[in-house]
């Protein structure tokens, strides 16, 4: 019998490409590969890239420099490993990345993957093979179907796409070209996926596009049904406990998505919903569509159907032009909403951006880095103290908590409230999967502890944490 061959993913970046690697995984399997944590015995090594991170291009290249080491050492033992480059580096990088690393055998974009297993077939001729063109056919519809242990041993959350790309142009953002323009998969498919993963033991899916509330994919009449319709039908699958979905543009939250936090308690109160920034020159200059005020109207439409709902962000600091004036709203506006957590960052320019563009071709727009290092400190640092804040207000109180795994420690489960915080107690490893009531006693940082108080589970999540209007909740 031959035996298996192994196969090394690494993945960065956003939680597509948590799923992508995952799918690799499945389309990989019936050619004999299984997964390996450690790269020195792979047979195959994919590195499943993210262009939106700062000089994502020169990490991958960093990687491959290790990654030729690896691969010739195993020539030396006589053992072939393959090298390919997959995600949204290799859509943008194309021939330049066999071109500046001769060992990478296969360069594939995020639309392709699921033909893996030709291209690795004709990288064996010794040429490199590279497919970065967006294809006609549905890749969805080409991938197989997980096996059921592969879904048993990812847990009981799991992430299912709906939607890629993304038609919105932001200036600063390289996702319409690395992941095309928007696409919607058909309802039926969905649901196909959501069952099966319930049949095997998850019970918490999330919802996953580039614009997720973008969402308009085809129903059985042949209709496009919005994000909201489809979160109503996902919460009727036997064995889904809870729906979350990411990541949101304020565009396009329709009264159907409100209805659904509204109505159904499978919808976890936690919005990830990115502003960027709460300038509305800057907003302007990001072709956001959006000015700060409509961004705080859908704050309170949310807030209105589901008042203990709770919101992440994405912020952008130091985009060219930005003045300490602009900087200014973009606290103004943390401060008026009380943010959950949020994710910030310095600007980077992405190589055919227009905001790139932009500040190449005016230099003065360019914002100090020391200017940015002190702004991003004063962001995050209002942020982490509403999120601190979020989490001491669970203390006292009795949340539902999802339990995920069991914890480090000998003798802990760990789970996640409605809102994602980590909680950990002292219990059998037979409540996993079930969703328990949980008193929390403390906070170490980010994770809450507490007991259980109950030993029933729930079928439904009952009434999420009572949250002072001004005190926002916590990020994992």
């Amino acid at each position: 019998m031959t035996p298996p061959r192994k196969l090394h993913i690494k993945s960065y970046g956003c939680q597509m490409n948590v799923y992508d690697a995952q799918r690799m995984v499945d389309t990989l399997a019936p050619e004999g590969f299984v997964e390996t944590a450690d790269a020195n015995e792979a047979d195959l090594v994919i590195l499943n890239t993210c262009h939106i991170r700062e000089k994502a291009s020169e990490k991958v290249f960093s990687e491959l420099g290790r990654l030729r080491v690896m691969k010739e050492e195993a020539a030396r033992e006589g053992r072939e490993m393959k090298i390919a480059v997959a995600g949204c580096v290799a859509q943008a990088e194309g021939a330049e990345i066999t071109r500046r690393a001769s060992t990478v055998d296969v360069v594939v974009g995020p639309q392709s993957y699921h033909n893996l297993p030709k291209l690795l077939a004709k990288a064996r001729t010794g040429a490199p093979t590279i497919e970065t063109e967006f294809p006609i056919q549905d890749k969805f519809s080409s991938l197989p179907a997980p096996k059921p242990a592969a879904i048993r041993a990812r847990g009981i959350s799991s992430f299912v796409t709906v939607q890629e790309g993304c038609d919105k142009f932001c200036t600063f953002c390289v996702v319409p070209y690395t992941r095309g323009m928007e696409v919607s998969r058909p309802v039926a498919a969905i649901v196909d996926d959501v069952k099966r993963l319930a049949d095997n033991g998850v019970r918490e899916i999330t919802l996953i596009g580039q614009n997720v509330n973008a969402y308009h994919g085809e129903g059985a009449s042949g209709q496009a049904w919005s994000l909201g319709r489809l979160l109503h039908h996902l919460a009727s699958v036997p064995g889904i406990v809870r729906l979350r979905y990411s990541t949101s543009h304020p565009r396009d939250v329709d009264d159907s998505l409100i209805e659904a936090h509204r109505d159904i308690p499978a919808v976890m109160p936690f919005v990830h919903l990115p502003v960027q920034s709460g300038s509305d020159r800057i907003l302007a200059a990001m072709n956001r569509k959006h000015a700060a005020a409509d961004y705080i109207r859908t704050i309170e439409r949310f807030r209105k159907a589901s008042p203990k709902i709770a919101f992440s962000s994405d912020f952008i600091v130091g985009f060219p032009g930005e003045t300490e004036q602009d900087f200014s709203d973009t606290l103004a506006l943390v401060t008026q909403i009380s943010y959950a957590g949020a994710y910030s960052f310095k600007y980077s320019p992405r190589p055919g951006t227009p905001a790139a563009d932009m500040q190449e071709t005016d230099t003065a727009l360019a914002v100090p880095a020391a200017v940015m290092d002190e702004r991003l400190a004063r962001l995050q640092g209002l942020i982490d103290a509403q999120q601190a804040s979020f989490n001491r207000a669970a203390i006292g109180q009795t949340v539902e908590v999802l339990f995920e795994r069991a914890a480090r420690e000998p003798g802990q489960i760990v789970g996640r409230t409605a809102y994602l915080q980590p909680a950990h107690v002292m219990a059998p490893a037979d409540i996993i999967g079930q969703v328990l009531p949980v008193t929390i006693d403390s906070l170490e940082r980010y994770s809450l502890k507490g007991r259980l108080a109950s030993t029933h589970a729930t079928d439904t999540p009952r009434a999420p944490i009572s949250i002072p209007a001004t005190e926002p909740e916590t990020f994992a």
